[in-house]
This record gives structure tokens, sequence and C-alpha cells, in this order.
């Protein structure tokens, strides 16, 4: 079973800066205490700052995404004829060394529909991962955003590690394809072996493949990108809509600049009190609890699986277990393992669209036809089927996988052994026993790493900055509820301002929920926050959807 990311629903369905004045001695200073982006001090760095500073980013029509950004068309222009544009940016690869070695980043961005009156600025979005490529990812959105774009400009971009950013890249010719591993070893000696074995191998091949690229990809540089593209689009302030891994990239900005920071939404926080193994522990908790719900609802519609979402649930994890021992074959010669049922499972509870779909499946795999499951595990993207090619490149998928592992293990110091995850594995099976297991062992994927994590879990505190707002989903698997409360805890009193959805699925405002629109809307737009204790509540899927 793949590691179940924090990824945001966004990505999911689009599969389917530094002050702009001269340094000087009294240059303001970051909360690490460095001048923004000088820790050097030498006159080669201050002109190499002011001359990343002084960019015009080219704006041009938008080519198709390349493969190592998931691929598809070029994107069309908006309804009202306004094109995407697309531009790349000059960052230093190691913030610490402005002077050295750079590299570009890809942008995207849909001026604004307003008038010159009516804007803001540029609103600039991260939809999660990390790992998703947000030049692919916004135009396919822009529904969704169009009335911010009533104010803003609306941008992203590849991170730094990510797409056609420095994208990382660890194919390797010898290594097995993920789906050969099992993912949650079970006899104690071979299998384990093998994943030991797997991880070791990938880490060295990231590190043969684009190794000069892998200390530089954390969240903390990334973060100083952001600022580098606040000033490169001329705004004195960011405005920002962080998802899922863009709630922890946004609150690390924040922690650095908070005087630059503007109107900024946190939506599907990650817990920022968190290390590894706490943040795998608690998304298996989050994962039951929306599978719980899941099967309250298909108990509710009369589904053939159970009674009552106790029966579901038990049936679902027999089921799994069973077909660990006999997968079901699928018309396309491949099969429908356990790992795939908990793939299906997992990717369907990140929006609750997907309900409908993960009902017939369920139902179908439990009369011995696995076709649809297989099918829904592939479409959202959480079983991959391989691709690659005969010298083991994958030229024609995305570096997302890759990409999440280098900057999860950049950014976390924690490296755990087999003997961890054992001493853990009893307290995973007690929060879910269908989920617990194969989040245990994903704690692994580090093991091995070349780089060194930055820290255990990100800091995030911004005293003086303006509001954050944070919106917390009750039933989210990926993000957890609690999340957003520690998450307002860490950037400081008056900082993080909490709205609560109580709803399904991962994160809130791609849900289309019309509360939690308004709310966001009126910050964003306006500059209105929610008055504290809102909570928004989910409109219900349709009897008998």
């Amino acid at each position: 079973m793949p590691p179940a990311r924090a990824i945001s629903t966004a990505v999911l369905l689009s599969t389917a800066t530094l002050l702009a004045s001269s340094l000087t001695a009294c240059a303001p200073t970051d909360r690490d205490g460095d001048r923004q982006g000088d820790t050097g001090g030498t006159t080669s760095d201050a002109q190499a700052l002011n001359d990343l500073r002084a960019q015009s980013p080219h704006w041009r029509d938008c080519p198709a995404p390349a493969p190592i950004q998931g691929g598809g068309e070029a994107p069309g222009a908006l309804p009202d004829g306004t094109p995407w544009q697309c531009a790349t940016l000059r960052t230093p690869l190691d913030w610490k060394n402005p002077s050295g070695e750079t590299m570009d980043l890809a942008l995207v961005r849909a001026r604004t529909s307003g008038t010159p009156d009516d804007r803001i600025g540029s609103l600039l979005f991260n939809f999660g991962g990390p790992g998703g490529s947000g030049v692919a990812t916004l135009p396919g959105l822009a529904a969704d955003y169009e009335k911010l774009r009533t104010r803003y400009d609306l941008v992203s971009f590849d991170p730094r590690g990510v797409g056609n950013s420095g994208g990382v890249r660890c194919p390797d010719a010898g290594l097995p394809d993920e789906d050969e591993i099992d993912g949650i070893p079970d006899d104690g000696g071979d299998e384990t072996d093998a994943l030991v074995r797997f991880n070791r191998e990938t880490a060295a091949a990231c590190e043969k493949n684009s190794g000069d690229t892998l200390p530089y990809v954390g969240t903390t540089q990334a973060a100083r990108d952001m600022d580098l593209m606040r000033q490169a689009l001329g705004d004195e302030k960011l405005h920002y809509l962080g998802i899922s891994y863009g709630t922890e990239l946004g609150g690390v900005y924040a922690h650095l600049f908070p005087e630059h920071v503007g109107r900024a939404v946190l939506d599907g926080v990650v817990d920022p009190t968190q290390d590894t193994m706490e943040e795998a522990l608690a998304q298996a908790g989050g994962f039951q609890l929306a599978f719980e719900h899941f099967a309250a609802w298909c108990a509710r519609q009369g589904c053939t699986l159970g009674e009552d979402a106790e029966d579901i649930v038990d049936l679902v994890v027999g089921l799994e277990a069973a077909l660990d021992d006999t997968p079901l074959s699928t018309p396309d010669d491949g099969e429908l393992d356990g790992d795939a049922l908990v793939a299906a499972v997992t990717g369907a509870l990140y929006r609750q669209d997907y309900w409908p779909a993960l009902r017939v499946g369920l139902e179908a795999a439990d009369d011995d036809d696995g076709d649809v499951l297989h099918d829904l595990a592939e479409a959202l993207g959480q079983h991959g089927t391989g691709g690659g090619t005969d010298d083991g490149t994958t030229d024609e998928e995305s570096n997302e996988d890759d990409a999440f592992r280098a900057i999860t293990c950049a950014d976390s110091s924690s490296r755990y052994t087999v003997a961890d995850v054992l001493s853990r594995l009893p307290d995973f099976i007690e929060a879910s026993p269908l989920f617990g297991p194969g989040l245990a062992w994903s704690t692994l994927s580090c093991d091995g790493w070349p780089v060194p994590g930055a820290a255990r879990h990100p800091e995030v505190s911004a005293p003086g900055a303006p509001p954050v707002l944070l919106v917390g989903n009750t039933g989210d698997p990926a993000t957890p509820y609690e999340g957003a409360a520690r998450m307002a805890r860490r950037l400081g009193e008056k900082v993080g301002v909490e709205l609560t959805y109580e709803g399904e699925g991962h994160g809130a405002y791609d849900s289309g929920n019309t509360c939690v629109r308004n709310a966001v809307d009126a910050y964003l737009l306006n500059g209105t926050l929610p008055k504290p204790g809102t909570v928004c509540e989910a409109e219900p899927l349709p009897e008998g959807k």
C-alpha cells in the first residue's frame, strides 16, 4: 500500500518575495534571524540578490504540460477569452549561496477579470502533495476560482523539485516497480527485507539522477522562492491559498516573512506539531473515521455490504485479507489484491463525490468482480500502474512520487527503522486495521536517504503576522481536523483564525460547500474574517445516489 499522502483534492481532480529595495545593512530579517535571503553577506551575494529581485518574468502562451508535469493538452482560454500565460523565474539553487548556481521555477497565471481599481494583486496557489504541479493543476480548476479572479490574477507554480522546476527523478533500470513490492510485509523476513532494499535502492537512484538538487528541495527553500515570486509579480504582500501540504508551505512562509503576509487561507491544514510517525498514525485514525462515515452512509443507502457501519467495516477488512491471499483477475491482465483495494478506498475518501463509485466497486468485489475497484484505484492515482520504459525511465509519467519522497525526506529529520515500525505497529492497527499497517510501514520511505532532513516538524510561529484563515474539516482523512487548531496555536495569538467545516473529504473549499466558499471569498476579496466559532455544515449526498 502506498502511503496516504496529504495531497489536495484539487490535485486528484486535475488528474481525471524579499523586499524590492537594495540589500543594505538595515535590511529586514526573517524569523530565523537572517537577512531575508542573505546569509553570506558578500558583495557578490548582494548583487546576485538584487539581480534576482529585479527580474520581470517573460509571460507567453502556455504549452501543453510536459510529461514530468503530468502531460495533457495546452490550457485553453477562459470563457471570457483570458489566456493562460506561462513564465519561468530564476532562483538560487541554494538560498544560503545566492551568487551560486540557479534554477528556473515554472509559473502559470490568468489575469484578473476585474478593473485595475478592483485588482488587489496576485493570488498564489499551492495545491498540495508535496509534489503536485501547480502549472498543470490550476488551469483545470479555474472555474472554482472565477469569483476570486474578479480581484486577483490567479497564479500557481511548480515548487522546486517538482515538474518543470528542476524536477527530481529517481528512475533506475535495476529497480523493481513499486507495485511489485509488498508495502505491508507480514512474513517478518523476505518481504520486509525487500521493502527495506527497495527504499534504499530508490534513495540511491535519486542521488544518482538528481543528487545535485536533493539538498535544496525542502519547504523552507520553497517558501523563500514564494517571496521572490511576490516581488517579481509586483506585490507588496503575498496573498495565498494553500491546500493540504500547501498549508505547511504557507505556515513556513508566514514564519519567515510575517510582515509580507497578505490575505492568506490554509485549507486542509497539516498539523505542524507532529513528526512523520505521529502524522502517519493520525492519518490512520483520520482515514478510519472517514471510512466509518462512508460505511454509515452506505448502510443508509441499503447497500449489500452489511446492515450497519460496523458490519460493512468488518466485511471490507476481511475482503482485504482475502484478496491478499487470492487476488481477483481483471480483464486487462491485472489483478485486484488487498493493497489495490485499500488504495481505491483511500483515494475515494478524498472526496465525498466518489463515495457512490466506491460503493459499487466494493459490492462488485464482494461478488468476485474486481474491475471497478481496480479502475477506481488507477483513476484516483493511488495505485501505480508502472509505465516505465525498457531503460528504466518513466518519461510518460509525472515526477510527483519522486518529488514527494524528496521533499518529505528533505524536510523531516526522522529516519525510522524496521524496529521502530514494529514497536509502533500495534498502535497503528488499533487506530485502523485497514489503513494502519500500510501507513506504519510507509514511514520507512526515507531510510537510506542521502540528505539529512531539516527538523522533526516545521517551524510556523509567526507573531506579528496578519490573520491567517485556517479551514478545518471534521471528516478530513488526510489532514485530520485537530491539525487546524494546532496550526492556529503555533502561528500565534491573533494570527490563526479557525473556520470549521463539518463535512467529508480532504479540504473544504473545493468541496463546493456554499458556506465555506462564502467565508473564504469574503476574506480574500474583502478582508472580512468569519466570526469566531463559525461552523459550516455539509450539504449531504442525495439519498439513493
